[in-house]
């Protein structure tokens, strides 16, 4: 979005697309990723919109990013007790985005017109999800991946969110990348692959209309965990319920028998660009959180100077723009679901 374009009009155009009924990734709650400030107020983009995310005794909330009265920025203000104050006149917001003050008329009692225009927000994973047109009929984001929400209450696991990676492709491009295990032995050599295994095994594909699971993904990787050394064989299994997060399960044969979740949130920022974090379910067999960090932080640098070379950077929906082999059966699966739940924001 351009800075001549309002929160309000971008809002407007976005409301109408599937897109804006899903629960999207906003931020990561401040503490819970490495580089999070400890703050009350965050700013996000999501779908082009700029959101102001604001925190009172309520919980997290979210609107537009545009006070109803001379348009600045409400993510550049504070929340005083506990209503959310626009930096520039000091107008004040309840967490139902109510305007409960106006500094230069104390006396006065603001009519409904002079509120915010409020969107859905929740708290899962460590994240802020939002949902820009009200759907009650939308998954919540704990409901994409039971198998990884069960992994984020279990105990003796090690629970980590990386930080926020900014990359310059579509948030389509990025999924598509983390359920593909066919670069495994070029783009992550020596860590996750090598040359002398990069055939990928037949694997169960099994579909419906609402999620697509690869099972029985099988590699061979020099170094299947932080401080895992000589490697191991994975046994992988990828899931896809949502058009913009994703979700593997794997069971290295060094792990004790102990499986694995790696959750991987994308927000749209614009169709272009996106955000991504990855929250860590990892087995605690000697590593620490900063080893599990570490070691997906190396992995996804080497992922993204790949997504922002590709082109176009949004992802084709037509089978015929790019061509395709039987390594990339779970890839054609989250395309086929993109098409059917008609997702029209950073695809082409």
């Amino acid at each position: 979005m351009t800075h001549s374009t309002s929160p309000q009009a971008a809002y407007q155009t976005i409301q109408s697309l599937p897109e804006a009924r899903w629960w999207l990734p906003a931020a990561a709650m401040p503490g819970s990723a490495p580089t999070a400030l400890k703050t009350s107020v965050l700013k996000a983009c999501v779908l082009g919109v700029d959101l102001v995310l604001w925190r009172t005794q309520q919980g997290w909330q979210a609107a537009l990013d545009q006070c109803p009265h001379r348009g600045a920025a409400l993510s550049a203000g504070c929340v005083i007790d506990q209503t959310l104050q626009c930096p520039y006149h000091g107008w004040r917001f309840d967490s139902q985005g109510v305007c409960t003050h106006i500094a230069a008329l104390p006396a006065f009692t603001p009519p409904a017109s002079h509120g915010l225009s409020t969107v859905g927000a929740q708290v899962f994973g460590g994240m802020i999800w939002v949902q820009l047109c009200a759907d009650a009929s939308a998954l919540a984001p704990r409901a994409f991946y039971p198998a990884h929400t069960a992994a984020l209450q279990a105990t003796g696991v090690l629970h980590a969110l990386t930080q926020t990676y900014e990359v310059q492709t579509s948030a389509p491009r990025a999924v598509e990348n983390f359920l593909d295990v066919s670069h495994f032995g070029t783009v992550h050599a020596g860590w996750l692959g090598d040359a002398a295994h990069m055939a990928v095994p037949p694997y169960t594909l099994e579909t419906t209309a609402q999620r697509a699971r690869a099972l029985g993904v099988r590699t061979w990787q020099p170094q299947s965990q932080a401080t895992l050394k000589g490697g191991a064989w994975v046994d992988y299994v990828y899931e896809v319920a949502h058009p913009y997060c994703a979700q593997l399960s794997k069971l290295p044969s060094r792990a004790g028998g102990l499986e694995e979740s790696i959750a991987m949130w994308v927000c749209p920022v614009s169709p272009a660009a996106c955000r991504v974090w990855f929250s860590l379910c990892m087995a605690d067999i000697g590593q620490t959180a900063a080893d599990v960090l570490a070691f997906q932080h190396t992995i996804f640098m080497q992922d993204k100077p790949v997504l922002e070379s590709q082109r176009p950077a949004l992802l084709p929906l037509d089978s015929s723009a790019e061509k395709h082999s039987a390594a990339d059966r779970m890839s054609a699966a989250y395309r086929a679901m993109l098409k059917a739940w008609r997702m029209t924001y950073g695809v082409c």
